[in-house]
C-alpha cells in the first residue's frame, strides 16, 4: 500500500488502511517527528472502534484503548526510550507478544520487535499532505 492523502482525507485512508492490515496484530509506525504517526494512528484507532480519546503516550509510553467488539488495542510510543531494558521494564515487550492489536511509534528504538510486524512509514510531502508506504510482512 503506498497512498498519497491530504489531511482532511485521513479518515478515509485509516479506513482502508484498517482493511489493509486486517489479521496483523504489530503495526509499526515509523517516521520523522511531526509527521503524523500519532495523528494517523488517532484515526485508525477511531476506525476500530475507539470512542474515547486517542492521545500521543509519549510520557506514559503505553496507553491501552477498547476497540469494536470490547477488543484491546495497545498505543506505544517508543520516542523517549533509551534501550530495549527500558522498554522491556515498562512493558512494552509483554504489549507486543500479547496478541492484541499494537500500533508502536518509533519502533526503532527497540530490537525485539517481531519479524511478522507491518511496517509503515509516514513522511510528509507538504503542510497538509502525507505519503504513507504500508509493507506487509513476508
Amino acid at each position: 500500500m503506498n497512498t498519497h492523502y491530504a489531511l482532511e482525507d485521513i479518515d478515509q485512508v485509516a479506513k482502508k488502511f484498517a482493511a489493509y492490515v486486517i489479521g496483523h496484530s504489530v503495526i509499526a509506525f515509523h517516521g520523522n517527528l511531526g509527521a503524523g504517526k500519532t495523528t494517523f494512528i488517532r484515526a485508525l484507532c477511531h476506525q476500530l472502534g475507539v470512542t474515547g480519546n486517542v492521545s500521543s503516550p509519549t510520557f506514559s509510553i503505553i496507553n491501552r484503548y477498547v476497540g469494536e467488539n470490547d477488543k484491546p488495542i495497545i498505543h506505544i510510543d517508543l520516542y523517549r526510550v533509551k534501550d530495549d531494558d527500558e522498554a522491556m521494564n515498562a512493558g512494552v515487550e509483554e504489549c507486543i507478544y500479547s496478541g492484541d492489536r499494537c500500533l508502536i511509534e518509533w519502533p526503532e528504538r527497540i530490537s525485539f520487535l517481531p519479524g511478522n510486524a507491518v511496517e509503515v512509514f509516514i513522511e510528509t510531502v507538504h503542510e497538509t499532505e502525507r505519503n504513507i508506504v504500508c509493507k506487509l510482512p513476508q
